[in-house]
């Protein structure tokens, strides 16, 4: 098997096991994520990375739950991020399932085809990364987003915030894959 296609298939098993997640949320408590505003959502990111960056240094946590589900985390709010970039001010919060399913697969096709394309041009260095390095880009990345947001939007030369919420994604499925979260 060729690293490529390697890639793909931990790829999708990561994303199968954080979709199977947000789905369980999207049952238990509905869409509630909706009312949040998109700094909300980049603030709950931060958390999570920051948490991850934390257990990191540390070595240890008090808390019984690791860096995966923080990873995953990071993931599904990124997802809903970019759901609420697409669905601009509309407010709406009454999604069914399959609505939600079909806003997910849509945003993680997008965030899985710049992932491949960018994996091409760079040969699969993220595999000479550790997961700690890659924490770190996840949080630059996430107070690049922060700076965004607090300057309204407006960039000069940035690509904006969709961009650094699929980055985000693809460095978290990384650090899964990294993590031993791939089958």
């Amino acid at each position: 098997m060729n690293d490529q296609s390697k890639t793909e298939r931990e790829y999708r098993s990561v994303m199968t096991r954080c979709k199977d997640i947000f789905t369980k949320k999207n049952q238990d408590y509905g869409p509630s994520w909706r009312i949040l505003r998109l700094p909300s959502i980049t603030d709950q990111i931060f958390i999570k990375a920051q948490r991850i960056r934390t257990l990191q240094e540390n070595g240890f946590s008090k808390v019984d739950e690791g860096e995966v589900p923080e990873f995953i985390g990071i993931i599904n709010y990124c997802v809903m991020a970019l759901i609420q970039i697409q669905l601009g001010d509309n407010k709406r919060t009454d999604f069914t399932a399959a609505d939600l399913t079909e806003l997910y697969d849509a945003q993680m096709n997008e965030v899985y085809e710049l992932l491949f394309n960018k994996n091409h041009d760079y040969g699969e260095a993220w595999r000479d990364m550790r997961v700690s390095s890659m924490t770190d880009i996840v949080l630059m990345k996430l107070f690049r987003i922060k700076q965004i947001e607090d300057n309204e939007g407006v960039t000069i030369i940035s690509e904006g915030v969709k961009s650094g919420y699929q980055d985000i994604i693809n460095y978290s499925v990384f650090c899964l894959i990294k993590l031993g979260l791939a089958v």
